[in-house]
């Protein structure tokens, strides 16, 4: 969902590799779930606003996130598909 949202190049581990959320078998990176607020790390293809990608990932996510807050970093701007991986 988040990766879909036009500028959103990819998600990403944040500075230190932690920003992820622990499923059965699984991770999702770039997205943590706390009590009170969702926390998403992205990195961003250049050429658009980033302030419009970032109100487009909380659009994108809000529905989803109950009553938590959604807050977004931004970790990198790219040219390329690549970006925090």
């Amino acid at each position: 969902m988040v990766v879909s949202c036009p500028g959103v190049a990819a998600l990403t581990r944040g500075p230190f590799g932690t920003v992820a959320t622990y499923l059965p078998g699984e991770s999702v990176p770039g997205v943590c779930l706390r009590d009170e607020e969702v926390e998403i790390h992205v990195a961003v293809r250049y050429g658009r606003p980033i302030p419009e990608i970032v109100a487009e990932v909380r659009e994108a996510v809000g529905p989803l996130s109950g009553d938590r807050r959604v807050d977004v970093t931004v970790d990198d701007v790219t040219d390329t598909e690549e970006a925090g991986r």
